[in-house]
């Protein structure tokens, strides 16, 4: 018996979190010519954005309930208790599944106990939650401050994205076809966050690449407090020269304790395209957490 924090694969958390911290993470489906891949099990990044660039049909979709009870299932029968941090339902209907399937299995464990925390937040967004809140548990926080600390960490999270190509958020429905072939004809960037509501929004839009980027670094000193205490993230599709002009600003601007570096995986690169740049950090610090950060 145990107290379990787990989550999918659209966290983007890194490879090395999961192995440091043996954190189970339930992939996501992804359906490429009719053919099933789940997110970091049987399809990786490199590999996807190459068969993304091929021009073959991508769709993506959430875990099934099915799927989450064959995830659930072990820890109850375990008896463990769980803490599942959930992609947004702003974004995709994971949580309602997971919810559902927590009922089903509850059917066969009554006693089994599992907070299912919708994140309302997208890829490392909730990977670095994810990461703060093992590192909080590894330095001796009791579950229910890690619960209350999961909470704290959604409600604060900030995102700062941009693309470079349009095509995929029209073709995804999250950009208008005027939108589309104008930004595309004027070099047009979208800034995006995610919204109070979890939902990705364009707020910006900015003419050319680099100017995308520097902006998405300046909304880093606009929203974040305390950043030379915070370990932040920062994610990429296949850009590896923007990613590191990004990493190299954030530390000389900003100065921040660390950054949490991640890839993009397919769940959310198969909407945005492989030219996504992304920081997340968080706008608010609570001391309470701090001192089993350390």
């Amino acid at each position: 018996m145990g107290f379990c924090i787990i989550t999918d694969s659209a966290s983007d958390v890194p490879k090395s979190v999961i192995k440091e911290y043996n954190l189970h993470v339930m992939p996501t489906p992804v359906t490429i010519e009719g053919t099933d891949y789940f997110d970091g099990e049987t399809i990786f990044p490199d590999q996807f954005y190459e068969i993304q660039a091929s021009g073959k049909e991508i769709k993506t979709y959430h875990i099934s309930q099915y799927m989450f009870e064959e995830h659930f299932r072990p820890f109850a029968a375990r008896g463990d208790e769980v803490l599942y941090i959930c992609f947004s339902t702003g974004i995709a209907g994971t949580f309602n599944a997971a919810k559902l399937a927590y009922e089903e299995i509850c059917e066969e464990y009554p006693g089994f106990q599992m907070t299912i925390i919708d994140s309302k937040c997208a890829s490392l967004g909730y990977g670095l939650i994810v990461e703060r809140l093992l590192r909080m548990q590894k330095n001796g926080a009791p579950k229910e401050l890690l619960i209350e600390a999961a909470h704290f960490f959604c409600e604060h999270m900030e995102h700062a994205v941009t693309v470079v190509e349009l095509n995929y958020l029209f073709q995804g429905g999250r950009l208008s076809r005027t939108s589309f072939l104008a930004g595309t004809v004027l070099d047009i960037k979208p800034i995006i966050i995610v919204d109070e509501g979890g939902s990705l929004k364009a707020v910006e839009k900015v003419r050319g690449w680099k100017k995308a980027q520097k902006r998405i670094l300046d909304m880093v000193g606009e929203k974040g407090k305390n950043l030379e205490n915070q370990v932040i993230g920062a994610v990429y599709g296949t850009d590896t020269d923007a990613f590191a002009y990004l990493l190299h600003e954030l530390k000389e601007r900003y100065h921040v304790k660390g950054i949490l570096e991640g890839r993009v995986g397919c769940a959310i690169g198969a909407h945005t395209g492989p030219g996504i740049l992304g920081i997340v950090f968080f706008n608010e610090i609570d001391e309470r957490y701090e001192e089993y950060l350390q």
